[in-house]
């Protein structure tokens, strides 16, 4: 069986090596690292150090030294592919099957790491050589210091369809392509892929070169794109590489965080502000593989965008593309940076102090998911507002995690709810001038009543509150008994606001349990409430009332059931209603509002009196 160097890099870094050699032996932090008493020699006084960073362990005394798989083979007397296949236990990784042509593509990438490293060689030698005169002409003008540019590697493609070959002469032309170094077109010769351009290498996390990126310098070159990296390779593939990656990593453990820019070149614009931790994606949108790679070193990586459509846009791809990722702790931060300016034009224009203040601001996922959305088109009539409830409903379904979807479903219908159903503020009245006609029926005017009592407010009823405490109890009491029919309500359930905070909680648990993969039992869920601690309703909660949902079963007690959830949302909204309605009869009596305040009297009644034949009937059984 042969592993492929990529797999088993992966392996190594999913692996924590101090967590691995604490199993067996006593360690300590140390600073940046852990040290021990070396379990290859007696010693007294710890010399053996672990570097979890850098993935290896090394003892001062007696030499030992290696990394994950090492420590298996020579501590733990395991074969190599015993401890291979024990680690990747640990980190959750398969084994890849046996493949003979593995030992091939091995050693084939090998020779392209020594390709990729000798050409950014030619590119650094050219840079500081006269033809590399306009490169660093450009460099000093970003304002990148001697150090950034050296720490980064930046160097120079000369303006010539040959140099490089010529330079890597003692490489096989096709070497030079499959590296992507070299482009092929159908009955030309092969040619330089970058030309004339400033380059920058693009490293992977154990610091090897394995592919370029180049900006062009040259602006009458107007048809060429003005950034180019390499095509994918057996080395590179850019929807699985994050740039800077492995700076980032280090810099990110020491402060917990990590700011995924747009651009290579703002990750460097980044550093040389002392903003080590900065990475970004390769040309393409932030790809599911790239926020798995984050969310190993940070739980909630922080996003730049520009404050233009274009940047929206780019939020909304990554937002899409992490929903269905989402697992508990793990999210993603956004930062929306000032119109017209990306990170380089924040530090040079406003300071590193300002960078880092929009950094600290950064809004939360579902903050921005909604905003975007709210956003995206006008809200002007119902039929825009249900399109917006749509929107938002339809995100919430692309989470896999069930927790964090009901949670999400529900934080985003609060809102909707909010906007969709926001309670519009009347102006005082004022009386009509010009004499009876103008009052309707002849009526003198009267002034408004005095505010209510904060006892008569506490009568009024409110969405969520039920027409009565009892009606709630009894329908939560009913979904306990048929959870099969909590998600068949979960958007009226999510409307309600009921006063009492234990009421909320359960109807939160609800809603949270009820989108898990394994369907609810009676028998199990009342169990899992009481654990966590949630009042459940009891008979005596709804004294009087005996509806068939509480009894019975089939579908005739579903039936049951959904009408009552309907009354329970209706006829808080009905009443509110007809108290205000009440109110403006009463200081400015006029058919409309006579007629109004009946129309919804009569509702009322006639909910009243289903409610009543419903409890008669069963009460009759």
């Amino acid at each position: 069986m042969t592993l492929t160097p990529q797999w088993l890099d992966e392996l190594r870094t999913r692996i924590s090596l101090s967590g691995l050699i604490g199993r067996s032996v006593r360690v300590q932090k140390a600073g940046r690292e852990f040290k021990a008493c070396c379990p290859f020699h007696n010693e007294k006084t710890p010399s053996f150090t672990i570097n979890d960073e850098k993935g290896f362990y090394h003892c001062f005394g007696c030499g030992a030294h290696g990394d994950a798989i090492r420590w298996m083979t020579d501590h733990q007397g395991l074969p190599f592919m015993e401890a291979v296949k024990e680690l990747a236990l640990q980190a959750g990784m398969e084994v890849p099957a046996p493949d003979p042509r593995a030992a091939k593509r091995a050693e084939q990438q090998k020779s392209l790491h020594d390709v990729m490293q000798a050409a950014q060689d030619f590119f650094v030698r050219c840079l500081g050589e006269e033809r590399g005169t306009e490169a660093r002409r450009y460099l000093a003008s970003r304002g990148f210091p001697a150090g950034i540019v050296r720490d980064f590697g930046f160097g120079f493609a000369p303006d010539s369809r040959t140099a490089l070959k010529e330079a890597l002469s003692g490489f096989p032309d096709e070497m030079l392509i499959e590296a992507g170094l070299r482009i092929v077109v159908e009955g030309k010769e092969p040619y330089d892929r970058f030309r004339g351009r400033l380059m920058l290498p693009i490293l992977d996390p154990r610091g090897r070169v394995i592919a370029f990126g180049g900006r062009i310098l040259t602006a009458e070159k107007t048809d060429a794109p003005k950034y180019l990296n390499s095509p994918d390779t057996p080395l590179f593939d850019k929807g699985r590489t994050v740039y800077n990656l492995h700076r980032a990593g280090p810099a990110s453990r020491q402060n917990g965080r990590v700011v995924v820019v747009e651009g290579y070149m703002d990750v460097v614009a980044l550093a040389a502000a002392g903003i080590g931790e900065a990475v970004a994606p390769l040309g393409t949108a932030l790809t599911e593989h790239q926020i798995e790679r984050l969310w190993r070193l940070v739980e909630t990586p922080t996003l730049c965008f520009d404050g233009d459509a274009a940047g929206q846009r780019a939020a909304m791809r990554a937002i899409t593309r992490a929903l269905p990722l989402l697992r508990p702790g793990h999210s993603l931060r956004i930062v929306t940076l000032p119109q017209g300016m990306d990170p380089d034009d924040v530090v040079k224009k406003q300071g590193p102090a300002a960078m880092e203040a929009l950094l600290d601001g950064a809004r939360s996922l579902v903050d921005v998911l909604w905003e975007v959305e709210r956003d995206a088109a006008p809200l002007a009539t119902p039929e825009d507002k249900a399109g917006l409830k749509a929107r938002l409903l339809a995100h919430c379904e692309t989470i896999q995690h069930p927790d964090i979807k009901s949670l999400y479903r529900r934080e985003l219908t609060e809102r909707f709810g909010e906007l969709a159903f926001a309670r519009k503020e009347r102006a005082p009245f004022q009386p009509r001038q010009g004499g009876s006609a103008a009052r309707g029926k002849g009526q003198p005017w009267k002034p408004a009543p005095p505010p209510l009592a904060e006892q008569d407010k506490a009568k009024m009823l409110r969405i969520g509150t039920g027409p009565s405490t009892s009606l709630l109890a009894a329908v939560l009491d009913g979904l306990l008994r048929h959870p099969q029919q909590i998600a068949r309500h979960a958007d009226s359930l999510a409307r309600l606001r009921p006063d009492d905070p234990a009421t909320c909680a359960l109807i939160d648990a609800l809603l949270v349990l009820s989108d898990g993969v394994q369907p609810l039992e009676s028998e199990a869920l009342r169990p899992i409430l009481l654990e966590r601690g949630l009042r459940l309703p009891s008979a005596q909660d709804y004294a009087g009332m005996r509806f068939g949902f509480l009894t019975g079963s089939g579908d005739s007690a579903a039936d049951e059931l959904a009408e009552a959830v309907a009354i329970l949302v209706e006829w808080p909204a009905v009443e509110e209603a007809l108290a205000e309605a009440t109110r403006r009869a009463e200081t400015e009596l006029s058919d409309e509002n006579f007629a109004e305040q009946q129309r919804l009297r009569a509702r009322s009644m006639a909910l009243r009196a289903r409610l009543g034949q419903m409890g008669r009937a069963r009460a009759a059984l």
